[in-house]
């Protein structure tokens, strides 16, 4: 598992003092704005945040030692990185990076659906999309009722599909 997580990017500078504008890639900008360290670029070098707030659906950062326009204006286009040990997930929350790759089985039989390869956020719930073995993709809905297990450490996802959910697929 990857110890550092894509969080947002650098898309502008913002005012006269520093400030950077972010495009935040989680669920919700406030969650951006509770951190007081982020990681920036390939190296992951720490960045101490001394404000954040939210505009437009963006975040406005301002970070220690980045006090001008000249020093935000290096920062574009940089990816924002957090650390997965300074966050703590509620039971059942995962981070769509750890299901990416998790191997789909039927809960019953033990047959394998194929890889989970993306999670589509549609608003109600997301949806699991898995690939078979031939590139076929399958779509189930991230719910309790079809989930019944996510192990991470063995890298396998245990589902039980709705009365003709694959069917459909």
């Amino acid at each position: 598992m990857k110890q550092y997580l894509e969080i947002g990017k650098i898309v502008n500078v913002h005012g006269l003092r520093g400030d950077v504008k972010v495009v935040p890639w989680c669920d919700d900008p406030a969650f951006l704005c509770e951190f007081e360290t982020l990681y920036l670029g390939e190296t992951h070098r720490s960045v101490t945040v001394t404000g954040a707030r939210i505009q437009k659906g963006n975040v406005l950062l301002h970070l220690d030692g980045i006090e001008t326009v000249e020093d935000a204006e290096k920062l574009r286009s940089q990816v924002l990185y957090m650390d997965r040990d300074e966050v703590e997930l509620d039971e059942g929350v995962y981070y769509i990076q750890d299901l990416i790759g998790l191997e789909v089985m039927d809960a019953d039989t033990g047959e394998s659906y194929g890889t989970l390869t993306d999670v589509l956020q549609t608003g109600a719930n997301d949806v699991y999309e898995i690939k078979d073995a031939v590139g076929k993709a399958l779509y189930i809905p991230a719910i309790p009722d079809v989930v019944l297990k996510t192990d991470l450490q063995d890298g396998r996802m245990q589902i039980r599909p709705l009365e003709g959910l694959l069917d459909a697929n």
